[in-house]
């Protein structure tokens, strides 16, 4: 089936990306699925895009249960799933993320920010259990200050999730600098995050934070050490 994620293609041994594909799902009662047609179409004309498969949920809707569809437009463009309405711009942003193996690292940050922010946290739940390492795209979140309160929740609900886990505790080093971030919101959370982790090395991170200048930095390191045992 279409619409996968983009690859690498040799020339002359090199190894070059290749624009990514994209798989549409609308239905002919959407309001809003012209829109992303139209907008997806000018982007394999242009090159943005490798390939756009379209299939209409109604003629079809075996496929839209396969992956779990809600609500149509949706779009795959790569390993990024995107529901509703969305520019063109968004979805040229998109594609230039999912390029080659440009869908690692900051990519996947980025979606996860967007899904936690569109309230779909039972999708990066899903996307980390399936892919423990994808924990660690959640650590921009932790580390930026003024991520929105809903997006901070979901991934605090995210790194519960893995408490005590190895996916977790391969986090330790940078969530023990940002346990040292000049933001106090952002020392709180990791603070929090050590604790989850149940690993004693972390206790000497933890006792320094007990005399940190914030309060709520102070209690939640106290709860960590508790949470160590």
């Amino acid at each position: 089936m279409a619409g996968g994620a983009g690859g690498s293609a040799a020339a002359g041994g090199l190894i070059v990306a290749t624009a990514p594909d994209a798989l549409l799902l609308l239905s002919s009662a959407c309001p809003h699925c012209p829109a992303v047609l139209q907008s997806l179409s000018d982007l394999v004309k242009a090159g943005t895009l490798g390939r756009l498969e379209v299939v209409n949920v109604a003629a079809h809707p075996a496929l839209a249960q396969e992956l779990g569809v809600r609500s149509v437009p949706w779009v795959r463009i790569g390993p990024f799933e995107l529901a509703g309405l969305r520019s063109r711009e968004e979805l040229a942003g998109w594609a230039r993320r999912a390029e080659g193996d440009a869908a690692g690292g900051d990519a996947m940050a980025d979606y996860f920010h967007t899904l936690l922010k569109d309230g779909e946290l039972a999708r990066v739940r899903a996307m980390v259990e399936a892919q423990p390492q994808r924990l660690a795209a959640l650590l921009p979140i932790v580390a930026n200050p003024a991520a929105s309160i809903n997006v901070r929740i979901g991934a605090s609900a995210i790194f519960e999730a893995n408490a005590g886990g190895p996916a977790l505790r391969a986090l330790l080093p940078p969530l023990e600098e940002l346990a040292r971030h000049a933001d106090s919101r952002v020392r709180a959370d990791a603070c929090f995050y050590l604790g989850l982790s149940r690993v004693p090395a972390v206790r000497a991170t933890l006792e320094a934070c007990l005399a940190d200048a914030d309060a709520a930095v102070r209690e939640i390191a106290a709860d960590a050490l508790a949470e160590l045992g």
